[in-house]
């Protein structure tokens, strides 16, 4: 890499910066995407890594804002900019790439977690930790935490914050949210998190008591994990040889979905039954993808002390090592 990392926003520390350079490898020439644009931390290593193109994607337009403001700091030499935005969710990353006449990049790198601007910004609704309007929209469409926790039914609700906030009293948080809205409507993220707290205590993780329901009322809010697997089935087939996947997750549902897409990837399904009748018929062929990463990679003690954050993050990475639809003609060995 061509010298050290730039100074970052002090409003956001990117995390695992080192590790994700190092499996992105970025090179001269080389083109680049960052899914998930956020405070712009990666995308300013990378495009002061090497001479490089990279489109940054985000669906917030305050985003879209710093990034244009970051632009004109990576000139490209001929009165241009090697920064490319584009405004739109990572699910729509092949569509918005090809608008832009992209067909093929040399590394994609994604971090699935809630940028700092917004849970720093308590008119987002993220955070419980700061009072704002129960929001927790990625963009400004939609509906709102507070569309959900005071319209939908009880077991609903109970549904989200258990497959998605991965709470196991959420029946008993659904029934106390039910009970509070009927006193007055749910508008305000110390409510909810008051509410949660009544009816969940503290455990020995530290965690506050609201997190897993936050948790899951932003990931439906944002339909996180359906954008998650959609950019997964797309990022491989934009993938150039040689080309790198890298995502950073940040919970055991995002890491579970990456891991399995990787790992369907590279041809390493699970084998069925010897029981099964398919196991006569199916055997995985060459697929032109590896991994980079056996296990997930966890950030050093270091930075969870000085970046909180991080300490629940999980890198993955994965390599094209031939064009899918190449791969796809040869024959099984």
């Amino acid at each position: 890499m061509n010298g050290p990392f730039p100074p970052h926003d002090p409003g956001h520390v990117p995390v695992m910066l080192a590790e994700v350079m190092e499996y992105l490898a970025p090179h001269d020439g080389g083109r680049y995407v960052d899914g998930t644009f956020g405070g712009g931390g990666y995308a300013r290593a990378i495009l002061a890594s090497s001479n490089c193109q990279l489109w940054g994607i985000d669906r917030d337009p305050a985003a879209i804002a710093r990034g244009a403001a970051l632009a004109p700091t990576f000139p490209d030499g001929h009165g241009g900019t090697r920064l490319h935005l584009l405004h739109g969710g990572f699910a729509d990353m092949a569509a918005l790439l090809a608008e832009g006449g992209v067909a093929k990049v040399d590394g994609i790198v994604l971090d699935l977690g809630v940028s700092s601007y917004q849970i720093d910004e308590a008119e987002r609704g993220f955070s419980f930790r700061m009072d704002g309007p129960l929001d927790m929209r990625m963009n400004d469409t939609g509906p709102t935490a507070a569309d959900v926790v005071n319209t939908l039914p009880e077991e609903e609700l109970a549904d989200i914050i258990y497959h998605y906030g991965e709470e196991r009293l959420s029946r008993r948080v659904a029934r106390a949210i039910v009970s509070a809205r009927a006193e007055a409507p749910l508008l305000r993220t110390t409510q909810l998190a008051d509410v949660v707290r009544s009816v969940v205590r503290p455990d020995r993780s530290g965690i506050d008591p609201a997190t897993r329901t936050f948790q899951g009322l932003r990931i439906h809010v944002n339909d996180e994990l359906g954008q998650i697997r959609a950019v997964l089935e797309q990022a491989p087939a934009l993938l150039a040889p040689g080309g790198r996947l890298v995502v950073v997750s940040f919970h055991s549902l995002e890491d579970r979905l990456v891991k399995q897409a990787m790992l369907r990837a590279a041809g390493r399904v699970p084998a069925p039954s010897r029981h099964d009748p398919r196991a006569m018929t199916e055997r995985a062929g060459p697929t032109g993808f590896r991994l980079l990463t056996g296990r997930p990679i966890r950030p050093g003690a270091e930075e969870t002390h000085r970046n909180p954050r991080a300490r629940s993050a999980r890198l993955r990475a994965m390599e094209c090592i031939a064009s899918p639809s190449i791969a796809a003609s040869e024959p099984a060995a």
